[in-house]
């Protein structure tokens, strides 16, 4: 399948009679062409990106420079190369409000009744849009890395490692944006998407150890943080580029990645299927 059979210029038909069994093998085919169509999009319109670059620096410029001394006592390059992991995460996971925001959006033009006519498969609008997010969260990484870079950051592995910091990110904003999509598919309203999920990030973020070290914080909220998935993917994507252990917070990382998709990917393919009805 083209992107170019999904132009929105075609008229609305019928619902399409769908193969008795759409396989594994073209459910991604369907997948990557919608999401090839996402790409096409920010490609046309590159503001929609403005966002995830100004997010990342205004983060790390503000608790470099403003907060810095005083979180740091003093070392503020220590502080740079522990805050930065801890930013990557914060910013990928701010990048994943967007997507619930765009498809509820979507929601009032029609655009899933034009899927839901074609014969492709029922999950590949949802998985598409996700995909091409991606866009998102390698603008986002980009950016920041080049920052910090400037700042005075530097990795302390191997580029190997650091490649699998960056997929991790990503796959820690894909699996957590299904929350977003559920909420986008549930709510027909841009903005309250965008603040539920502003609501669910900010104490995740700030109740974990992007800011401060887990020896730094109150028992209660230490005990908090060794579970909270922001802790784990910062600590695992610190190790990966600072050097240091990784297995115990990587493990920890990918159960809650898997837990949200396991459980968010259902409940927004079941909300997706009553908005296309």
């Amino acid at each position: 399948m083209s992107t170019q059979t999904l132009s929105s210029t075609q008229p609305l038909s019928a619902p399409a009679e769908l193969p008795g069994r759409i396989g594994l093998a073209q459910t991604v085919q369907h997948s990557l062409a919608l999401a090839g169509r996402g790409v096409t999009k920010f490609m046309k319109s590159p503001m929609q990106l403005v966002d995830v670059i100004l997010t990342p620096i205004i983060s790390l410029l503000m608790f470099i420079y403003l907060f810095g001394d005083a979180m740091s006592g003093g070392d503020t390059h220590g502080y740079l190369q522990h805050v930065t992991p801890g930013v990557m995460v914060m910013a990928v996971f701010q990048a994943s409000i967007g997507i619930g925001a765009s498809l509820s959006a979507d929601a009032s033009t029609g655009i899933f009744d034009r899927f839901r006519s074609m014969p492709i498969a029922r999950s590949s609008p949802l998985v598409g849009a996700v995909l091409a997010d991606i866009v998102r969260y390698v603008a986002c990484l980009g950016t920041l890395v080049v920052l910090a870079l400037i700042m005075g950051y530097r990795v302390g592995t191997n580029p190997v490692a650091s490649l699998a910091a960056v997929a991790l990110l990503i796959g820690f904003a894909l699996s957590f944006s299904w929350i977003s999509v559920f909420l986008g598919m549930l709510i027909k309203n841009p903005a309250s998407v965008q603040g539920l999920m502003t609501i669910l990030i900010l104490p995740l973020t700030f109740a974990s150890n992007v800011f401060v070290s887990d020896n730094k914080m109150a028992d209660w909220l230490q005990a908090w943080s060794d579970v909270n998935p922001v802790s784990l993917v910062a600590d695992a994507v610190r190790g990966l580029l600072n050097g240091g252990p990784v297995a115990g917070s990587l493990a920890g990382s990918l159960a809650w990645m898997a837990g949200v998709v396991l459980v968010f990917f259902p409940l927004a393919m079941r909300a997706y299927r009553k908005n296309a009805g």
